[in-house]
């Protein structure tokens, strides 16, 4: 969507934003764990949160 509004740069962002949440594997739901029945794994709110807790970081 951000790449829509010619807003690349915040697309690139967020991008990479959600890129390294995933790569770090601590806060993603339980469809990008190993395992689905990981207790690990979050809920969709708190993906969004270490997302945009990166974004600001």
């Amino acid at each position: 969507m951000l790449q829509h509004l010619r807003e690349p740069d915040a697309a690139d962002k967020l991008e990479a934003s959600i890129a390294a949440v995933i790569a770090e594997g601590r806060s993603v739901t339980y469809d990008l764990k190993p395992f689905r029945d990981d207790p690990t794994a979050a809920w969709t709110s708190d993906v969004a949160d270490a997302v945009v807790e990166r974004l600001q970081g």
